[in-house]
């Protein structure tokens, strides 16, 4: 099992700048790379505060150039906010920006709020479809003389400029969790990027199930790897585990608000919707996150690990949730990076 993190700009008061931000973004993805992490992600959204994401490749190349060898990706583009063509020719150019280190990661997209000023206000299942017709899209575009009469767009014979460094492009990951996603994937030789949300070890081995529903539903050969989105914290004592219970049901009140509603911002400033009113119990009951969350120390991180290894989990992606103070993501991120990593590699993993 490999390990990634993702981190996203994001805030949700004015009393932290967005040079801040930034900067503390960097110094999480720099102690990331240095302590073993292979991977980082960042998200795409827009007109709010609570996840500042207007532009991936911008945020991606400028960690590009403050990083060495850690691949970097999307986690994810939304496709109803994307042309085939833009998106073929920008991935291609950060791909050869970057020295080949992009992991393009697609979805439908997930909140309401952004559909209803994005994308006209569409249904997921609309969205759905476009995601179903942007992939296969790139891999005509990559190839070059790539025509497409579809649904959602239609254009004549065009080729991606630049190329990208293969004819296939780089590694591309579906997001899913209805099981068209997983077809779509397996179809279009896309690997898997799930979020089990706020459920615990149970939902991902539902999700594993739909993996192996897709594959024997399909001819193609092709196994995609499973990349499972879990909120992390690594922390020095038990009773350090309270801090990130809090940070959990801070970010899952905004989360929640843009989520579940058309959202509640003001200036860009999503309202808080508390869970422990408005929630279930998996956003707002204290053992109940911790139990399905990753948040333990050490020693109790180790074998949960394991267990998601066990149900297919192939990369392990580390959340870092933005209701943590700075200084205990860093902290986190590096013991997780320094203790667990080296030690789950050596004594817990079918590598080992």
């Amino acid at each position: 099992m490999r390990f990634a993190l993702m981190v996203d700009l994001g805030r949700t008061t004015p009393e932290l700048s967005m040079e801040e931000n930034l900067a503390q973004i960097l110094e999480i993805v720099q102690t990331a790379e240095d302590c073993g992490f292979e991977m980082i992600f960042v998200g795409e959204h827009h007109g709010h505060e609570m996840t500042i994401a207007p532009g991936p490749f911008t945020l991606l190349t400028y960690l590009s150039q403050h990083t060495r060898h850690v691949r970097l990706g999307t986690a994810v583009l939304c496709a109803p906010y994307w042309h085939p063509v833009r998106l073929a020719g920008e991935a291609a150019l950060f791909d050869l920006i970057s020295g080949g280190r992009l992991e393009l990661g697609l979805g439908r997209g997930a909140y309401p709020y952004e559909f209803s000023r994005m994308a006209g206000g569409i249904p997921p299942e609309v969205a759905r479809e476009q995601l179903g017709e942007l992939v296969p899209a790139l891999r005509g575009l990559w190839r070059g003389d790539y025509a497409h009469d579809g649904t959602m767009w239609k254009f004549p014979e065009t080729t991606s400029t630049p190329r990208p460094r293969t004819p296939e492009g780089p590694p591309l990951w579906i997001a899913a969790r209805h099981p068209d996603g997983f077809r779509m994937a397996v179809e279009n030789r896309a690997h898997l990027m799930v979020n089990p949300l706020g459920q615990g070890i149970e939902e991902v081995r539902s999700l594993q199930e739909r993996r192996l529903v897709a594959l024997r539903e399909s001819d193609s050969a092709f196994e995609p790897q499973m990349m499972v989105l879990r909120s992390t914290f690594a922390a020095a004592s038990a009773a350090a585990v309270d801090v990130a219970v809090d940070a959990y049901i801070h970010d899952s009140g905004y989360f929640d608000n843009l989520f579940a509603t058309d959202g509640e911002v003001k200036n860009g400033w999503v309202a808080f919707r508390d869970p422990r009113v408005h929630g279930a119990p998996e956003k707002s009951d204290r053992e109940l996150i911790k139990r399905n969350q990753m948040f333990g120390t050490v020693e109790e991180i180790l074998p949960r690990l394991r267990e998601y290894e066990e149900t297919g989990t192939d990369v392990y992606l580390y959340k870092v949730m933005d209701g943590l103070p700075h200084a205990a993501s860093l902290e986190s991120v590096r013991r997780f990076g320094e203790d667990v990593i080296p030690r789950y590699r050596n004594e817990y993993s079918d590598a080992a």
